[in-house]
């Protein structure tokens, strides 16, 4: 009695040991049979590049536009995430199209005001990019005081400009720490309790980021202003950022401190 007990025992032990693996198995083919390599969407027309990403089970989204003097106009420059990259159905392809070759030279708008300024991107078929407003003695308000790309510049990345514009000294003001190692999310908290805004925010490949929950834990690699400069309330900060997340980090108070002039 006591051995066809024991039996009967194994035999339940095996039969539930055969149930978990199966189950194991059956959860692993349900998850990665969901993923896929990302196709390479480089040198393809955003219309031929959303049919590829869309065959694939991906959404296909044009973020920005870039010169390029390889990759003809209207043709996809750059991607995230790079081709082969594992991801799951559904998983949003960030891309940029190229406007091709550069064709004429930045315009000089330093002096201008903010009116005409404008009218002279528009002009040369140019966009207005980020907009900050600093205070310098004896400037006139509403006059452009910087730009990026420089006067001139024949080797502008894309077609954006941003612009500094003078403003009356009416605001608070604060000397910029280093969020550089720091993530986007942690950066953000901190520069939104001071009154200034977060601008442009773009990967090394120049794909545009949105601040947000999914990309809160990217890590900062470059700053604009840099660390040191002087800024007011209301100014805008330009981030770009890694391309891999990684788990998010605390402001020390000495951070904090260094925020304030």
């Amino acid at each position: 009695m006591l051995l066809k007990l024991l039996r009967y025992s194994l035999l339940s032990l095996v039969l539930l040991l055969v149930f978990i693996a199966s189950a194991l198995l059956s959860m692993r083919f349900a998850i990665h049979g969901r993923e896929l390599n990302v196709p390479s969407l480089v040198g393809l027309t955003p219309a031929e590049a959303e049919r590829v990403a869309g065959a694939s089970g991906l959404v296909l989204s044009v973020e920005s536009r870039f010169y390029s003097s390889q990759v003809p106009r209207g043709r996809i420059v750059s991607q995230a995430p790079a081709p082969e990259t594992r991801v799951r159905r559904g998983w949003k392809v960030q891309v940029a199209e190229s406007l091709g070759p550069q064709r004429g030279a930045i315009p000089n708008l330093i002096g201008q005001s903010e009116h005409t300024a404008g009218l002279n991107i528009s002009r040369h078929g140019l966009e207005i990019g980020s907009v900050e407003r600093l205070h310098l003695p004896g400037v006139p308000s509403d006059t452009v005081v910087a730009q990026k790309p420089p006067p001139d510049a024949k080797d502008a990345p894309s077609p954006m400009i941003d612009l500094v514009f003078s403003a009356t000294d009416n605001g608070q003001r604060y000397v910029m720490p280093s969020f550089v190692g720091k993530t986007l999310g942690e950066s953000s908290a901190l520069i939104k309790s001071a009154g200034i805004k977060v601008g442009k925010v773009w990967t090394a490949a120049g794909v545009s980021v949105k601040v947000g929950p999914r990309s809160s834990s990217r890590v900062i690699i470059k700053q604009y202003p840099p660390a040191g400069h002087t800024v007011s309330s209301g100014a805008s900060i330009n981030f770009e950022v890694s391309g891999q997340p990684r788990p998010n980090a605390t402001d020390s108070p000495e951070e904090e401190r260094r925020f304030e002039e």
